[in-house]
């Protein structure tokens, strides 16, 4: 059996589902657009450069959480999914998603974006895993703080593992392990895996899979 993981955002996704989330939540008038848009704009160019404090950045992404009932947040996210994801999911994806699933393989999503977000992306792409960021919650209400390692750089090799270990399971049981990503912070767990695969990369991951020879795919 093989380990297949996904990124999410501009991987599985044409677009940032993080993003996408709080431009959706500032056009539904919950957040305040002079404020948020320009915070939202300025952390993804982090996220991009590489400079990104993961902290500070999910106590503006997981705020909004906690000011709102979960019913209205499914309710937002239920539209968002419609007007925002599905557009992003392209054909592509769906067809190398299909093949594995195909193949037998163990499949996750692997993703900085919160659990809230991207659980029922993950579910739209019928991936039965997700390892994400999780947002802490107090009797059923998000807090606006994350719980746990946040699943982002080598995080994700945090998460990953104790997935992994919930399962009985360790990289070492695959007779191959694939990760697609489009982002060099995601370069500590393309280099754990067997089968790196660089999708519509940025220039840093595209340069070193060039200099390590491993694949550049299209999704889009």
């Amino acid at each position: 059996m093989d380990l297949v993981l996904f990124d999410l955002d501009n991987t599985l996704l044409a677009g940032d589902s993080d993003f996408a989330w709080a431009e959706f939540l500032i056009g539904k008038g919950v957040l305040d657009r002079e404020v948020y848009e320009t915070k939202n704009v300025t952390f993804y160019e982090q996220y991009k450069a590489g400079t990104l404090d993961i902290f500070e950045f999910l106590d503006f992404q997981l705020a909004p959480l906690a000011r709102h009932k979960r019913t209205q947040l499914d309710a937002w996210h239920a539209e968002f999914m419609d007007v925002s994801i599905r557009p992003m999911m392209t054909a592509k994806a769906r067809a190398l998603v299909d093949k594995h699933r195909s193949e037998g393989a163990l499949m996750a999503v692997v993703t900085a974006t919160n659990s809230f977000v991207t659980g029922p992306i993950a579910r739209a792409f019928d991936i039965p895993h997700l390892v994400a960021t999780i947002p802490a919650q107090s009797d059923g209400i998000f807090t606006g703080k994350p719980r746990g390692m946040p699943a982002f750089k080598a995080g994700k090799i945090e998460r990953v593992d104790a997935w992994l270990e919930s399962l009985g399971l360790h990289m070492g049981s695959f007779d191959k392990s694939w990760f697609y990503s489009d982002s060099h912070n995601d370069l500590p767990l393309l280099a754990r895996v067997s089968q790196p695969v660089a999708v519509d990369p940025d220039d840093t991951l595209r340069e070193h899979a060039r200099l390590h020879a491993w694949p550049v795919i299209s999704l889009r």
